[in-house]
């Protein structure tokens, strides 16, 4: 199974959340996690370092990529000219690849420090992840991972000038290699959502699939906290935290 974990907002965590997360780790049989960005609340040494100690305490191979909060904010200097040296420090390289023994796991960056929220995809991105893909084993499931949703429901209401640029290019171009879905995070709201529909692209089903915070008090919607498991076959489910119990339990499968 993989683990699908987004907007940890270390800074503001709440300590159960991340008890429950590590015992459900010690609990299923997680392959691999996926971190779709916002790792920290304001991109500080201290919060990244949190962050760091405790994706490494799952012992459990996992995949990062920056969120427009793992950026500086207030010190403007840093955000110009070395925006992402600290999350570089603690996590290595922005864009990175992962293989398991069932998941291809491709990172994409679609933070500039221009922008404060809304997502960028170079040109240069594209066809980097289409040769990936390309290149990716048949039989694994391919999924690329970044920040900013391609796409939000109108009834979730918030966001929709985020999703990167040059979306609907990038499906049409990833969507000739097998690529079955997109794990994403940023709106702390959860959703599945079928983008060959949506863009009315003629190719198999590729899915957004959107998390919410795991571990984060800054909820919305009175969505509680929550994360995704993905299987093998493309199963997704989604489990929210229960306060009560102080455990992750299902909410709905997919």
């Amino acid at each position: 199974m993989l683990l699908h974990l987004s907007d940890l907002h270390f800074g503001t965590e709440k300590q159960e959340c991340l008890l429950a997360i590590k015992h459900f780790c010690e609990q299923h049989r997680i392959e691999v996690i996926a971190v779709s960005g916002d790792l920290t609340q304001r991109a500080r040494i201290v919060q990244f370092l949190s962050c760091k100690k405790f994706l490494d305490g799952l012992s459990i191979p996992y995949l990062v990529v920056p969120g427009n909060h793992d950026i500086p904010l207030y010190h403007v200097w840093q955000r110009v000219f070395s925006p992402f040296h600290s999350y570089k420090t603690f996590f290595g390289e922005l864009e990175d690849t992962l293989e398991t023994e069932n998941f291809y796991l491709i990172g994409v960056n679609s933070i500039r420090r221009r922008h404060h929220t809304k997502g960028h995809i170079s040109l240069a991105q594209v066809d980097e992840v289409s040769q990936k893909l390309k290149h990716a084993p048949e039989n694994k499931l391919k999924l690329v991972v970044v920040h900013q949703p391609f796409y939000v429901s109108q009834e979730k209401g918030h966001g929709l000038g985020d999703c990167p640029n040059r979306g609907r290019f990038a499906l049409e171009q990833w969507s000739k290699y097998g690529l079955f879905g997109l794990l994403h995070g940023h709106l702390h709201l959860m959703g599945v959502y079928n983008l060959t529909q949506v863009y009315q692209l003629r190719a198999d089903p590729i899915f957004d699939i959107h998390a919410g915070t795991a571990t984060s008090w800054r909820l919305r919607k009175n969505e509680p906290n929550g994360f995704n498991v993905l299987s093998k076959n493309g199963s997704i489910q989604h489990y929210i935290f229960d306060e009560k119990s102080k455990k992750f339990t299902l909410r709905e499968s997919y």
